[in-house]
């Protein structure tokens, strides 16, 4: 049996404590991590802003990771970023637990330990889940749970290694546990609008049965529990395999239409809307993404004058549909299909987009755009490009939307122009500072985009 380690730095005048046995361990280990948003970044500065024992040898710490600063545009740095940590401490050194090692602390209270990413270590994602089900308080964290539900003990937890911005825990193929790794203030809208969805009897989408968050530094979401589809595939998956065997993947793409429109539809239903979309405003925050992005990707530069008049296009074209909440982040990676029915997961939205943007009422288009480019980017995975597949899918998406939502995306060509771009832009910025390899992908759109009507 490992031995127990007991630490309570659960004050402010606690926090120098752990950051002096833990800071020089983190800045080494946070940059290497799939879910830290700042790779392009030095860490100057890494601060304690919570820090409680969750359970015996098991720390949660919010941490804030400052940068170096950065030229932009407008002459302004980059700001850092608060993290969720859960970090386990053991005595010696755990073979089976290689993965998640982190470092031996060598100064500070923790001196001595060996330091582990907890969510690896089965004992700790079961007692998390333990926690989950006892509603009550740990210090600053809030746990709650829908008390209608009923989640069972004992399940085993498997942590998935999907390439994702959070981390997730299955629990015995019954449920699955999303921890948001980067943290702002404020309800995370995967919490938010998956819970007034399961109000509004919308079905696509899993209702939350219990969740925790924090009441320090500032109020925020850490994590969700939501019902787990073991028999489900996602869609990128789903569009892989029909593209490998030749197939057709028109009807899967319409029927996806349907399920997203009515997802739009019980949305705006269940969470008030703003009324038709500032195109103005829009296409002035669009053409901010552009410039950004442009002074980060030197590669992007040509097509600027071309996009902008997309962007330009949009501010004098027709209402369109209300804004109202959306995805906001909406590709066949975030739809699911379990038999015969579609799902879509994953409200949190481009986690890169401060929470308060995220929240707000939106174009709708803006979520069939991010589908419309999705089925590109899947038909650009294998060779040869087939560009006609991906053309067919992206024709039938739009019918299945419109026979269901009342209107026809494919009419609102500058709005979906212009949202499409935005789209692009993002995924430029996204592959130039994750996966270099794949920015050929976005720039081919770019490349069409920045020409009227494509």
């Amino acid at each position: 049996m490992p031995k127990t380690i007991t630490v309570r730095p659960r004050t402010a005048a606690g926090l120098d404590g752990p950051l002096t046995s833990l800071g020089g361990l983190l800045r080494e280990w946070l940059p290497r991590q799939r879910w830290f948003a700042g790779k392009d970044r030095p860490v100057t500065d890494l601060s304690v802003l919570s820090v409680t024992e969750l359970f015996p040898g098991c720390l949660h710490l919010l941490v804030h990771a400052s940068h170096a600063p950065v030229p932009t545009p407008g002459g302004t740095s980059l700001p850092g970023d608060c993290y969720q940590l859960l970090l386990g401490l053991r005595a010696h050194h755990a073979p089976r637990l290689e993965r998640a090692f982190i470092g031996r602390a060598v100064e500070g209270p923790l001196a001595g330990l060996m330091v582990y990413d907890a969510l690896h270590d089965p004992r700790s994602a079961h007692l998390l889940l333990e926690r989950l089900r006892q509603p009550g308080a740990s210090g600053p964290l809030r746990f709650e749970a829908d008390p209608a539900a009923q989640v069972p003990g004992g399940l085993p937890p498997r942590l998935l290694d999907a390439e994702q911005s959070n981390t997730s825990i299955v629990y015995g193929d019954a449920y699955i546990l999303k921890l948001f790794r980067r943290i702002q203030p404020g309800v995370n809208p995967d919490l938010e609008v998956s819970a007034a969805l399961a109000e509004q009897g919308c079905t696509r989408v899993p209702a939350p049965v219990a969740w925790f968050g924090t009441t320090a530094p500032r109020p925020a979401t850490l994590g969700v529990l939501q019902p787990f589809l073991p028999d489900a595939t996602d869609g990128w998956t789903l569009a892989q395999r029909a593209l490998a065997a030749g197939d057709d993947f028109t009807a899967e793409a319409r029927e996806l239409g349907r399920a997203m429109a009515e997802v739009h539809l019980a949305l705006a239903e269940a969470l008030p809307s703003a009324g038709p979309g500032e195109h103005g405003r829009t296409a002035q925050e669009m053409c901010a993404r552009l410039e950004a992005a442009a002074h980060a990707v030197p590669g992007l530069r040509p097509y600027v004058p071309g996009l902008r008049a997309a962007y330009a296009a949009l501010a004098t074209c027709d209402a369109g549909p209300p804004a109202q909440r959306i995805h906001g982040d909406l590709h066949l990676g975030q739809v699911l299909r379990a038999g015969r029915d579609w799902f879509v997961i994953d409200f949190e939205g481009e986690p890169s987009r401060p929470l308060a943007e995220r929240r707000a009422p939106q174009s709708p288009v803006r979520d069939v755009a991010g589908m419309l480019r999705s089925f590109d980017y899947a038909a650009r995975q294998r060779r040869p490009w087939r560009p006609e597949w991906a053309r067919r899918c992206r024709e039938a998406f739009c019918a299945g939307y419109a026979a269901r939502a009342g209107w026809d995306p494919r009419k609102k060509h500058a709005l979906l122009r212009a949202h499409e771009t935005d789209r692009a832009v993002y995924e430029v910025l996204y592959e130039a500072r994750h996966r270099p390899d794949w920015l050929p992908v976005p720039m081919a759109a770019i490349k069409r985009l920045a020409v009227w009507g494509g």
